[in-house]
């Protein structure tokens, strides 16, 4: 092999060993996404359900979507130990769903198949991904369990809200599996989910705003949300309660438990959070608003050229908008507040020949007066739509610290790392 072979070889890190364990739910089809996700990106992948969730999903088809053979039983494959080898040789285990039987069995710390087996040999990280009515989900021998999985570093996921089996709705649904695996690899590259914000509401401005011309045309930007839905979902995992105001969005999974607000202007933006500011411990401004408005709206569609008279659009007037972070920065100092809340900022900058970014965020942290500032770099296949960021946290006192290259996932839970490290201090 020649050197330059070599050197490509030792660069790409290993396919990872996945271990996707399903329980008997219904929500069990939701697995096999899970299984095809990893995939996807190189993943090895080894489907281990227990005996009840073969009647929810076939063993061929977690053969033929995962590529390795499925069992259930610590006896099959004794020759090669296979019950100690599956969880010695995985770098992750995600289970979903996990009824609440499975998780009273993990809990008791049973190894009677080979699921259970699996995990009590596993030293890796171990993500599980309850689903159950929300009675179950309630229920106090529930509850402690949960309690007692996290305490042993376990990270258990928050359930959705929303349509359960027959007509219950309610806490206990299945996550996304786009939202699953999000937060697995995040867990897996480092993050924690401390529940350190249980009990604080957290109010979250996502997107872009639209300023219309008129009933057809706007004024807007390229901001999918996603940021901001993602520092939704680790504040929701990390026990908060979170609302967001949701301007321009792409399909976006709604983060457990969240309120979704959604508006279309930066005045229904501003008046959204002058409404559920009041009583917030946590406000982050994620949303890419507009800083200016068309001064009027026409109400019907305006003509271009030389025959369209005065409605022509080659001039648009504009008037600036409310500043929403700077004025809920002046009402927390006026006491309008109720729980003096830490607020945070963003920053979307592209920097120029004569001062950068990060400078540039400097300016905008001491004029907006808020606590903590994110940076990042804006520009052409920069942040807006994508999946991941990078940049760095300014706060009040001075400091800075660099938000490492991540998933948006990642980069919000250091956000959120630094705004409850700001608070306790």
């Amino acid at each position: 092999m020649d050197n330059a072979s070599s050197s490509t070889s030792a660069s790409q890190p290993r396919p990872r060993n996945i271990v996707v364990g399903v329980a008997g739910g219904i929500a069990a089809y939701k697995a096999c996404h899970i299984v095809r996700a990893f995939k996807e990106t190189g993943d090895n992948v080894r489907v281990v359900p227990t005996e009840a969730a073969l009647n929810f999903v076939g063993k061929a088809t977690f053969e033929a979507l995962s590529g390795n053979p499925v069992s259930t039983t610590v006896f099959d494959a004794v020759d090669s130990v296979q019950h100690v080898k599956v969880g010695q040789e995985a770098d992750l285990i995600v289970i979903a769903p996990a009824t609440a039987d499975l998780m009273a069995r993990i809990v008791m710390g049973r190894g009677d198949d080979l699921l259970a087996a699996t995990l009590l040999v596993a030293t890796c990280p171990v993500v599980i991904a309850p689903a159950m009515h929300t009675e179950m989900w309630f229920n106090p021998a529930t509850v402690a369990n949960v309690a007692t999985l996290r305490s042993r570093g376990i990270t258990v996921l928050e359930p959705a809200h929303g349509r359960l089996t027959g007509k219950d709705t309610g806490p206990g649904r299945l996550p996304d599996p786009e939202q699953i695996v999000d937060l697995a690899n995040a867990i897996h590259a480092g993050t924690r989910l401390p529940q350190d914000m249980v009990g604080k509401k957290v109010v979250i401005t996502a997107g872009g705003t639209h300023e219309h011309i008129d009933p057809v045309r706007f004024i807007g930007n390229s901001s999918s949300g996603r940021q901001g839905f993602a520092l939704g979902e680790i504040a929701a995992q990390r026990g908060a309660k979170v609302t967001i105001v949701a301007g321009s969005v792409a399909e976006l999974s709604v983060p457990a438990g969240a309120e979704i607000v959604p508006v279309v202007s930066t005045q229904d933006m501003y008046e959204a959070v002058h409404k559920h500011a009041v009583d917030a411990d946590f406000i982050v401004m994620a949303a890419a608003v507009a800083d200016f408005t068309p001064a009027t709206q026409a109400t019907s569609k305006l003509k271009k050229g030389s025959d369209a008279g005065e409605d022509a659009l080659s001039t648009i007037s504009l008037v600036e908008n409310p500043d929403i972070l700077a004025t809920t920065v002046t009402r927390r100092s006026k006491g309008e507040l109720s729980k003096n809340p830490i607020i945070v900022g963003f920053a979307a900058e592209t920097g120029d020949e004569g001062t950068s970014a990060l400078e540039y965020a400097r300016k905008k942290l001491q004029k907006k007066g808020c606590d903590l500032l994110m940076c990042n770099e804006v520009g052409k296949g920069k942040v807006f739509g994508q999946k991941h960021n990078q940049g760095w946290i300014l706060d009040a006192t001075g400091g800075v610290s660099e938000v490492v290259h991540g998933s948006k996932i990642e980069v919000s839970a250091q956000i959120w790392d630094a705004a409850v490290a700001f608070r306790n201090a």
